[in-house]
């Protein structure tokens, strides 16, 4: 009976194409304009008026991307949360988004890392990948490394130095923190932080279908942050809800953390605190001083 299921299911995954993929990138194309504070569609949490990010701190414009493979570049949408003019001597959070819809979902995020140790306390960056709300293209693994990558040389372009650089990573986000901090190209980061970090797209694989096949089988992604951050030096701050349904905590996140042979790290593991709410369950307050303090070491 067993195996009569198990060819059911390969039978479907064969008929359906399914290709984890799609399910990675599950990107919202059809906004016509960033509306931040204005967006009315679904959020893990929206802030009181504290957390406000004055006009002129809020910086919308188009970066150009183009992975090592690619002979054209694709233009990307980009959001930085601080005065350009002072990048050369800010620290700055280069916030990498999860798989979801676009920069309006994690606005709120953003602003929580923007207020991290006090009002409007650090700058912060962020894109959205190809594929993603404004941004041109087809979502791709290489294109979102390029993508993020694009973001970094602005920064560099701009003034911030590498002893200023914090790389922040949600979800999906965390792979071109890993691979970006693992192999560096336009800046290396100073520190590293990981919220519900993908062990690999191959645990992935195996939690989610509990087939035992081959993660090629399903996926052509080669996402392996338990890998990469085998290469990693910098300090690691990792943050994950014990309840996570989507990335377990278990074999996804506490791999990562146990993979990491760096000079320091800490661990937050966040009671009751399924894949979205760590901010959220957290505390707001305590979730900014953690990160405060983890920066400021």
């Amino acid at each position: 009976m067993k195996n009569v299921i198990l060819l059911i299911i390969i039978a479907s995954l064969l008929t359906s194409c399914f290709k984890l993929d799609d399910n990675l990138f599950n990107p919202d194309s059809e906004i016509v304009e960033y509306k931040l504070d204005n967006y009315t569609g679904e959020q893990d949490f929206v802030l009181d008026a504290s957390y406000a990010i004055p006009s002129n701190l809020i910086n919308v414009f188009t970066l150009n991307s183009q992975a090592p493979s690619e002979s054209v570049s694709t233009t990307i949408y980009a959001i930085y949360i601080g005065d350009v003019a002072t990048i050369n001597t800010d620290t700055v959070i280069m916030y990498c988004h999860g798989n979801k819809w676009h920069m309006d979902f994690y606005w709120q995020r953003a602003k929580l890392l923007a207020h991290s140790g006090g009002k409007n306390n650090y700058g912060v960056m962020m894109v959205d990948y190809r594929g993603y709300g404004l941004s041109e293209g087809k979502p791709s693994e290489d294109g979102m490394y390029a993508d993020v990558d694009a973001a970094l040389n602005w920064l560099k372009q701009n003034g911030l130095s590498n002893d200023r650089l914090i790389m922040y990573g949600f979800s999906l986000g965390t792979a071109p923190v890993c691979e970006l901090t693992a192999k560096p190209r336009s800046l290396t980061p100073s520190k590293l932080i990981l919220e519900a970090p993908y062990a690999s797209v191959a645990v992935m694989v195996q939690d989610a279908a509990v087939l035992g096949m081959p993660s090629s089988f399903v996926t052509g992604l080669s996402i392996d942050n338990a890998e990469e951050i085998k290469s990693v030096n910098q300090p690691l701050m990792w943050i994950h809800g014990e309840d996570d349904s989507f990335l377990n905590i278990n074999t996804h996140g506490q791999v990562v953390y146990d993979n990491h042979q760096g000079v320091y790290k800490e661990a937050h593991k966040i009671n009751g605190a399924d894949h979205s709410e760590v901010p959220l369950m957290f505390g707001f307050q305590n979730y900014c001083s953690a990160l405060d303090l983890f920066i400021k070491k």
